[in-house]
């Protein structure tokens, strides 16, 4: 794989390495940006005696987004120790139980008990709740452009890794 710092004729350069600001930067300023959201979102999961690391995984699986500890961890981006140290903290609380597949017994699934399910049908709420918080000054245009140009932005991964 070769990298190059030259842009295709048809692409612009939006940085350059001898002016590199990292303040500046478009990733910077998306994880600041993300972790500015998460703040105001963990501030309120507190009424719900829930932390980023359980409120994520609850609302994951009450979607049905993932149902064994491997698919929860491909969905968070970690490793499975971390997952089973998040699970272990949630099933403690009661929120949710591992049980063996009937289909196959070396599979474990993650179910969520009816406290969990009652928790996580709350999360949505204060989760839109908060995220509205930081979108107030938006119109309904700059929302809808916000969203196309991140997914943009995350659609051209693809053509980076093979840069």
């Amino acid at each position: 794989m070769t990298t190059s710092n030259t842009p295709k004729a048809d692409q612009v350069a939006f940085y350059d390495g001898s002016h590199y600001v990292m303040e500046e930067s478009i990733g910077y300023l998306i994880r600041q940006a993300q972790l500015a959201m998460h703040r105001t979102i963990d501030a309120r999961m507190v009424e719900l005696d829930l932390t980023a690391q359980q409120w994520i995984p609850l609302l994951l699986l009450d979607q049905c987004k993932a149902q064994t500890a491997a698919e929860l961890s491909r969905c968070l981006g970690v490793d499975t120790s971390t997952t089973t140290r998040m699970l272990d903290r949630l099933e403690a609380k009661g929120l949710l139980e591992r049980q063996r597949s009937a289909d196959d017994r070396r599979i474990i699934n993650l179910v969520l008990t009816e406290t969990g399910k009652t928790l996580a049908g709350r999360i949505p709420y204060v989760t839109a709740e908060s995220l509205n918080l930081h979108l107030r000054d938006f119109s309904q245009a700059e929302f809808t452009e916000l969203k196309r140009l991140l997914r943009k932005l995350t659609a051209n991964e693809e053509g980076a890794k093979g840069e």
